[in-house]
């Protein structure tokens, strides 16, 4: 019975209050931008930033359909980059600078997708975090 009524329209002609559509939100123009190349053994991670910082747009390749010790191979890197470089040109960039970290296989794929898909790479820098002594080792196994 209250199913029933659930899908009736009222009787007396009244409409329902029509909803809003959530307001849409405006797509600001970013000529210049940073790429963050994240490559890990196991997944890439794709992120345009613009100068200060905000993120414009982002991808991963487990975001992409990739599963497993898939996540981690040039291919998906490729894709990854693409798609996140769609992303961006939709808020205008044309230029970018290119800042990789990781030892992943996907890093100079990445790189030229982002080049291919139409951005201007400007500048590529590793910024890959390497130690200067390292952590302590563990002390002297005694037999």
């Amino acid at each position: 019975m209250a199913e029933e009524n659930k899908n009736q329209q009222p009787q007396d002609g009244a409409k329902k209050p029509e909803q809003k559509a959530a307001p849409r939100r405006r797509l600001r123009t970013v000529a210049f931008a940073r790429v963050y190349v994240n490559c890990s053994f196991n997944n890439t991670i794709i992120t345009f930033t613009d100068e200060k910082g905000g993120v414009i747009a982002w991808s991963t390749s487990g975001g992409n359909g990739f599963r497993g010790t898939k996540k981690g191979t040039p291919f998906a890197a490729q894709i990854t980059a693409s798609k996140a470089a769609a992303r961006a040109a939709e808020y205008g960039v044309r230029q970018a600078m290119v800042f990789v970290s990781g030892p992943g296989p996907g890093r100079e794929t990445a790189i030229r997708a982002v080049s291919q898909s139409g951005i201007h790479v400007v500048s590529i820098k590793d910024v890959t975090p390497i130690p200067h002594n390292g952590c302590r080792p563990p002390k002297a196994r005694r037999v």
